[in-house]
């Protein structure tokens, strides 16, 4: 059957299956580049840089440094011309916005969490499908049944998670927002909502509504202290979803929750939420949702994959999601797909 999907071409000589086989290393390359600040440098340089120059500013070796580069430009990531008979390099538009670390919408804190968690989880994946369970007891010798003392194991592994999460809403967050017009509910918790950065989105769409932040002790601490509010409409509240009581509100949003956690424990916690809910309240769910025949797209294929190696959970289909809600009393189900990594899905009590 699959040489049926493959052109003649592929099977004379399989360039997309190498393709595949490059991934982690083109991933690596990207991931490098930003831990050893090459970005950030040609991003301050008011002119282009050589890589001579470049590896003296980072401490790193010209030959590396240039071998580096050079595969960035080819990437189409940064851009070389040739000055004096040297080549010289320099960012593109697009290296500047996302990969800079000084950028308004820089996923540097993403691309950091890629490569110093999720990367080394991957490596044990073969594990994680012969044994159904995550592998953070072998990338990182913490008990796999506690998974976010694996995700909160230091500060600085807090830290990084958490700018992860406000690199994905600094991205994608306006247009969860604005997914389903929400006008309607005054009062809106995010429920662990790390560290506001899609609650600053909701305040900045729903000026009228109060939104609330709803997060653990330590999580609204850091949270505080390194990500500052851009939004003072955006409030902060302490506590446990699960294990205590959640504050009321018009509408809770769950934004990558349910994707965490097995199937009993996320119906806990809609019953929960229904419970705590008045009529006409709603929840909004916020996650990478796969086609109904699970076909695609690659990056949910990928993402639930990715739930197996690092948590208990995985990504589903819109039924998957209307079922849970369904199951736990909620109705008028509605489900939006942006078209980019997240998509919505609303329903009332």
């Amino acid at each position: 059957m699959m040489a049926e999907h493959l052109s003649r071409s592929e099977l004379d000589y399989p360039f997309k299956l190498l393709e595949y086989f490059n991934g982690f290393r083109v991933s690596k390359v990207i991931f490098s580049a930003c831990e050893l600040g090459v970005f950030d440098l040609l991003l301050r340089s008011p002119e282009p840089m050589s890589a001579q120059r470049v590896a003296r500013e980072l401490s790193t070796s010209v030959d590396g440094t240039e071998r580096l580069l050079d595969a960035l430009v080819g990437m189409e990531i940064l851009e070389v011309e040739t000055s004096d008979g040297a080549a010289v390099y320099s960012s593109t538009d697009v290296a500047n916005l996302y990969l800079a670390r000084g950028s308004s919408k820089s996923l540097h804190d993403m691309i950091v969490y890629q490569s110093q968690t999720v990367y080394p989880l991957w490596n044990h994946l073969a594990d994680a499908v012969r044994e159904g369970k995550n592998q953070n007891e072998k990338a990182f010798g913490l008990p796999p049944e506690d998974i976010f003392q694996a995700v909160y194991r230091s500060e600085e592994e807090m830290l990084r998670f958490m700018g992860l999460m406000n690199s994905s809403w600094v991205l994608d967050g306006h247009d969860i927002a604005t997914a389903f017009d929400l006008s309607g509910f005054q009062k809106i918790v995010d429920l662990g909502g790390c560290t506001g950065a899609l609650a600053q989105e909701m305040a900045k769409a729903y000026p009228s509504s109060s939104v609330t932040v709803f997060d653990l002790p330590a999580v609204v601490e850091t949270a505080q202290k390194h990500f500052p509010q851009r939004d003072a409409a955006v409030g902060f509240q302490s506590g446990d979803f699960f294990s205590g009581e959640i504050p009321p509100a018009d509408l809770y949003v769950l934004a990558r929750i349910i994707h965490d956690w097995p199937e009993e424990k996320c119906l806990a916690l809609l019953k929960k939420l229904y419970d705590t809910c008045k009529p006409g309240g709603g929840v909004l769910l916020v996650e990478a949702m796969l086609f109904e025949n699970r076909r695609g797209p690659v990056t949910a294929q990928i993402f639930s994959l990715n739930m197996l190696v690092q948590m208990e959970g995985r990504e589903r289909p819109p039924s998957g999601y209307t079922g849970l809600l369904h199951r736990t009393g909620f109705h008028d189900v509605q489900v939006c797909r942006t078209g980019k990594s997240y998509d919505a899905i609303l329903a009332i009590r």
